[in-house]
């Protein structure tokens, strides 16, 4: 059988040999000699040409363009890779389930440092946001860039901010539109001042009155901060659409009779001081959006305009509350006597804890935000998993009343 076998491999091989052009390669078979469509071109075009073609085919895909120098008519676009200057925004996974996000403006030389290690913004720097690096201790971090609400959340700030879900409530409740005039009395870090920003849009105009000058100046430095990073990282402009004026609004009545406000939003100590200043500038139906932090100052308010007859009706007045949930993956133990199902919170639940911020040479630090879902860890498909939803046991500390005032036109007596 042995002598069969080698028999027959001497004279597949003769044979294949023999008939072979090259007289010592086996013969091809047909769709190993199929030609692609690079090379069919190739073979029609001179030697030196075609070495052009393969120069050009070896070479790697070019970076994609800045904003201002793609194409207008460009549809469903890539997102643009990180580029110095702009915000970045890194989010690693920590234990029960939680996130520490570090924000951090890139430079070419710089590192971002946390306690997963370090890592640098070179490597950052032309890679498209989504992606996950590892830093030089092994930690896995998702790199993107920050939302508005996440850069109000981490940029410096002096006074304590309005926070995203009372600005978005205010919002709505002055039904501000692209176009509008909007007063600010209290700038504070600038947080509202970027939500009005956007909200009145390039055509729109937003005052914000700041009687302190620290605030005034962080203020400022917060709303360009944010607008240079936007410009970097997409093709549109933010716009250019805030005047902060370090001024005593209780001192601007001069200022308010010149100007005609679609809305008012009071973020300050004593609101209440400010209406009669600022309600002849607003337009006849307008509304004026007042920040409060307890109820004792909404009664304040309503006491004042009761008293000095002002023309405002108090319209609303509401607490915007959240409540996070937790939905997660059952772990499944089998015991003797029953079956348990609990989640990894149930092992071990730190004490509820407050946002903590630190900042660390031009880069924020949000610890213990709550993070639902594992961004890392591959689920497991072979077998149907059992989830537990329940709320939070971290739930966001913070309060504030929004006042909505509406202005009428008195009758005539």
């Amino acid at each position: 059988m042995r002598a069969w076998r080698a028999l027959r491999t001497c004279s597949s091989s003769s044979s294949s040999s023999s008939s072979s052009p090259t007289g010592g390669r086996p013969r091809r078979r047909a769709w190993e000699t199929s030609l692609s469509p690079l090379e069919r071109v190739k073979r029609l075009l001179p030697p030196e040409e075609a070495a052009v073609v393969s120069r050009c085919a070896a070479a790697p895909a070019a970076p994609r363009l800045p904003p201002d120098e793609e194409g207008e008519g460009a549809v469903g676009a890539l997102p643009m890779p990180f580029r110095a200057g702009e915000l970045a925004l890194a989010e690693m996974r920590r234990k029960h389930n939680r996130t520490l996000k570090v924000l951090c403006r890139l430079a070419a030389g710089a590192v971002l440092a946390g306690p997963g290690g370090v890592l640098p913004h070179g490597d950052i720097i032309g890679q498209l946001p989504g992606q996950v690096l590892r830093t030089a201790a092994g930690a896995r971090l998702l790199l993107r860039r920050p939302s508005l609400e996440e850069y109000v959340l981490l940029m410096p700030r002096g006074p304590t901010i309005a926070y995203p879900k009372d600005m978005s409530a205010m919002l709505m409740m002055m039904d501000v539109h692209p176009g509008d005039t909007v007063l600010e009395t209290g700038s504070g870090s600038g947080a509202m001042s970027l939500f009005l920003s956007r909200a009145v849009g390039p055509k729109g105009h937003v005052l914000s009155y700041e009687v302190r000058e620290d605030h005034h100046s962080l203020a400022k430095k917060n709303y360009r901060h944010w607008r240079t990073a936007w410009e970097i990282g997409h093709k549109d402009e933010w716009p250019d659409n805030v005047d902060f004026i370090l001024k005593d609004i209780s001192t601007a009545a001069a200022d308010m009779k010149s100007v005609t406000l679609d809305a008012i939003v009071l973020d300050m100590l004593n609101p209440q001081t400010a209406l009669p200043v600022v309600h002849p500038g607003l337009k006849q139906g307008g509304v004026c959006a007042v920040y409060l932090a307890n109820i004792t100052q909404v009664i304040d308010l309503l006491d004042r305009i009761r008293t000095c007859k002002l023309p405002f009706f108090c319209e609303q007045i509401v607490e915007v509350t959240h409540r996070n949930w937790s939905v997660l993956p059952a772990k499944i133990k089998n015991c003797k006597s029953s079956e348990t199902v609990e989640t990894q919170e149930n092992i071990e639940e730190p004490p509820q804890k407050e946002y903590e911020e630190i900042c660390i040479q031009d880069q924020a630090v949000l610890k213990e935000s709550e993070y639902n879902e594992s961004l890392f860890d591959d689920a497991e498909t072979h077998r149907p998993t059992p989830y537990v939803a329940k709320p939070s046991y971290w739930q966001e500390p913070h309060s504030a009343f929004l006042t909505k005032l509406r202005k009428f036109r008195p009758p005539l007596s």
